[in-house]
C-alpha cells in the first residue's frame, strides 16, 4: 500500500510517502512561507523522487486540524481534491495527534503536543501510547496554557510536551509542573509527515465531500460575524 501524506496546518509543511512498512520519502520545512504555493510543487517533486505516478497511490492522508485556519483549509483541500479525482480513500488525522506519535512511543509518561492559539491559550490535547498503540486521553482542545497546567498536574504522570510553539507557554507550564514536565528537544518539534502516513494507513476512509478539518474554534472573522448576524434578530 502506498500512501501519501499531506500537513500545512501550522508553519511546518510536510509531505510523505509509505509504501507498506517503508518510508520512501519525506520533506519537511518549517518557515514562514505561502503553503497555498509550495505544497503541490513539494508534493510533485517527491513523487517523482520516489518514481511514485498519482495512480499509483491506495490512500490520502492529511493532517485536518487544528492550527492555522488557512494552513488547514490548504492541506485539506487538496487531499479532498487528490481522493475525489484519484478514487482514492481519504483519512484525516488530529494535527496534534501526528506530534505525540512522533516524540512519544518510547516514553512511559503522559504526552501533550501543542500548538499556539494567543492570549495565552493553547490547542492541545492528551495522549499515552498503551501496548505499542496510541490512545487519546483527553479529546484535542483549546483552553488557557495555565489551566492546562493545572489540568496536568492531577495526573501524577510525567507529562512530555512537544511543538514548535513550546517556548511561548513554557515558564507557564513549568512554573505549575514543575519536575513533572518533559520538555522535547529541538529537533522533535516539527510533526513528522511520515508518522501521519503511518498513522492513517490503517484507518478506514472516510466520506470525501462531507469530510471538515477540525479546527475547534471559528475564526474570529466568522465569530464576528454570526454575532452581527445574531444581534440584528434580536
Amino acid at each position: 500500500m502506498k500512501v501519501l501524506s499531506i500537513d500545512t496546518s501550522n508553519y511546518p509543511l510536510g509531505v510523505a510517502l509509505l509504501d507498506e512498512e517503508k518510508v520512501i520519502g519525506e520533506y519537511i520545512t518549517n518557515v514562514k512561507k505561502n503553503h497555498s504555493i509550495r505544497v503541490m510543487p513539494a508534493i510533485d517533486m517527491l513523487m517523482n523522487d520516489c518514481d511514485v505516478k498519482p495512480a499509483d497511490l491506495d490512500k490520502i492522508v492529511v493532517a485536518k486540524g487544528p492550527g492555522s485556519y488557512t494552513g488547514v483549509r490548504i492541506g485539506v483541500t487538496i487531499a479532498k481534491t487528490l481522493a475525489w479525482t484519484l478514487n482514492k480513500p481519504l483519512v484525516g488525522i488530529s494535527s496534534l495527534e501526528i506530534f505525540a506519535a512522533s516524540a512519544g512511543r518510547y516514553f512511559n509518561g503522559v504526552i501533550a503536543p501543542l500548538f499556539d492559539a494567543r492570549r495565552g491559550q493553547i490547542y492541545t490535547g492528551l495522549y499515552q501510547y498503551k501496548e505499542g498503540s496510541l490512545v487519546s486521553l483527553l479529546k484535542d482542545q483549546l483552553l488557557l496554557s495555565k489551566d492546562w497546567a493545572a489540568k496536568l498536574s492531577e495526573q501524577n504522570e510525567k507529562v512530555l510536551f512537544i511543538g514548535n510553539d513550546l517556548p511561548i507557554h513554557r515558564a507557564v507550564l513549568e512554573e505549575t509542573l514543575k519536575n513533572q514536565a518533559i520538555f522535547a528537544a529541538l529537533t522533535e518539534h516539527n510533526p513528522r509527515p511520515a508518522e501521519l502516513a503511518l498513522l492513517g494507513r490503517d484507518r478506514e476512509g472516510e466520506e470525501i465531500h462531507s469530510f471538515v478539518p477540525n479546527y475547534i474554534r471559528l475564526a474570529e472573522a466568522e465569530a464576528n460575524w454570526l454575532e452581527v448576524k445574531k444581534e440584528k434578530k434580536l
